[in-house]
């Protein structure tokens, strides 16, 4: 098994996704304000307030200094389309601090923590933050018609909770989310543009011509220094090159752990993916400084030394049928809808690769029927183009999912796309250059409704309305095992 020191590396955001937070373990809860400004609501509590909502249900209340936090259920229909066909529970959790402040609706595009955090435009606003669990992961209709497992569908269950919510948050709504949850945000943006005031999507790839993906082997051969380019690809290539050593030593580990190979067919299948993620892994979720980590001299270095830098970076569990599981609807959506990358290896020759990057199709059972759909990822990055209005879109320069990504035209008013220096796939705010972090900043809080009035005359004065808190605001990128947004 992977060390539970890799763990500690995790989620952005951002991105994408799975969000924790240290665990809350403070005084009773101090959040104040909970009423809409109306007298007749003014002595209702919150969470009565939260469970009057017809569909609504409390799954637990945890504490935390500030605010109140709460995990719930709401029930939605399987196919907004027909209502009337069968419904399911969608978790939810709502971090509560005043129905006077705005609220950030973050997602992740996977589960949902039911831990306490505040995401980055949370923290700016100092507002309340509602989280989405997406559909089928694990908020599941039994049985599963993944056939409603589609970008429209997600983004009416974001609506269809907004809609509920709105009366009790009234203020202004920031739609925010890292990675597939960026997408994720941008998606809700599309289909529903009425309902946010403004979008903050970090590191969302933007997947247009799933078959045209040159853009990111240009990135791979640009990124970081030469030096370092050199090493993870010398490693990858040896891994290939001892792919029989290595693979008596995969089989014994996946036999040690119960691990098994039906989804992607076979051991070498699943070996060859694990170390072609190899490189990809490392500049996602690791720094240019991390390059002194990777052995030096790939050729002289022991299979353990070479095993042990393969499995830190990519994960030897993951490609086998107990990792994949949890990520069949992110891998149905990238083969239905979102695409996926395809890279090429010219520094390893061909008879070392017998697979290449395998397409989302070898990563989901065969059991679920999937079929592409060119035209959607085609549909939203026209619409951003000539109709965002209010959105910022933040990327790493050293993350490869930002070689293809979203960019606004000359038809979107008030939009932006900043790339961080230096930074990886939890690249934010933060992180950008000074005159970029001030105008996002400022942006964020105009659109919030909450920009005092000496941001409104000189943005380079924005910051951050809320503290700095070292539980609530955990920044580290979400490290995941396997190459996925």
């Amino acid at each position: 098994m992977r060390k539970a020191l890799r763990w500690l590396l995790a989620l952005t955001v951002l991105i994408g996704t799975l969000s924790t937070a240290g665990a809350a373990t403070a005084a009773p809860p101090e959040a104040h304000g909970t009423t809409t400004g109306t007298t007749d609501r003014a002595d209702e509590d919150i969470k009565d307030r939260l469970l009057a909502i017809p569909g609504m249900s409390l799954v637990e209340e945890k504490p935390y200094t500030g605010y109140r936090f709460f995990v719930l259920n709401y029930t939605q229909p399987v196919d907004h389309r027909h209502p009337s066909r069968g419904t399911f529970q969608q978790r939810i959790t709502v971090l509560h601090k005043d129905t006077e402040r705005p609220t950030v609706f973050y997602t992740g595009g996977y589960n949902v923590s039911t831990t306490p955090s505040r995401r980055e435009p949370t923290q700016i606003v100092d507002g309340n933050q509602v989280s989405l669990e997406y559909r089928f992961t694990p908020s599941r209709p039994a049985p599963a018609d993944w056939s409603k497992l589609d970008i429209w569908q997600a983004a009416s269950d974001q609506h269809r909770i907004f809609r509920a919510l709105k009366p009790i948050y009234h203020k202004k709504w920031i739609a925010t989310g890292g990675s597939k949850g960026g997408m994720t945000a941008t998606y809700f943006e599309r289909f529903y543009p009425r309902d946010m005031d403004g979008v903050v999507a970090y590191v969302a790839p933007n997947d247009v011509v799933n078959d045209e993906d040159s853009a990111y082997d240009r990135f791979f051969t640009q990124v970081g220094t030469k030096e370092c380019r050199d090493r993870l690809n010398a490693v990858q290539r040896e891994a290939l090159v001892r792919r029989e050593p290595l693979e008596k030593k995969y089989a014994a580990y996946a036999a040690d752990n119960g691990y098994t190979f039906t989804t992607v067919g076979s051991l070498d299948k699943a070996y060859e993916a694990v170390v072609l993620d190899y490189v990809w892994g490392f500049w996602q979720y690791s720094l240019l400084a991390d390059c002194d980590t990777i052995p030096a001299n790939a050729t002289t270095a022991t299979d353990d030394e070479i095993w042990d830098s393969v499995d830190t970076i990519s994960g030897f569990s993951f490609y086998t049928d107990q990792g994949l599981e949890p990520y069949t609807p992110y891998y149905y959506q990238a083969g239905t809808q979102l695409g996926a990358p395809t890279i090429h290896f010219p520094y390893i020759e061909r008879k070392y690769v017998h697979y290449g990057y395998q397409p989302p199709r070898n990563f989901v059972p065969r059991s679920i029927p999937m079929r592409f759909q060119a035209s959607a990822m085609r549909d939203v990055d026209s619409w951003v183009r000539h109709h965002a209005q209010h959105m910022l879109f933040v990327y790493g320069q050293n993350d490869p999912w930002g070689a293809e990504r979203f960019r606004v035209g000359s038809g979107a008013r008030d939009a932006y796309v900043f790339t961080a220096p230096g930074m990886n796939h939890g690249a934010n705010v933060a992180g950008l250059a000074a005159d970029q972090k001030a105008l996002a900043t400022a942006r964020i809080l105009q659109w919030a409704g909450v920009a005092p009035a000496a941001v409104a005359a000189d943005p380079s004065a924005a910051r951050p309305l809320a503290p700095y808190d070292a539980k609530l605001d955990r920044r580290d990128v979400e490290r995941e095992m396997t190459l996925r947004p």
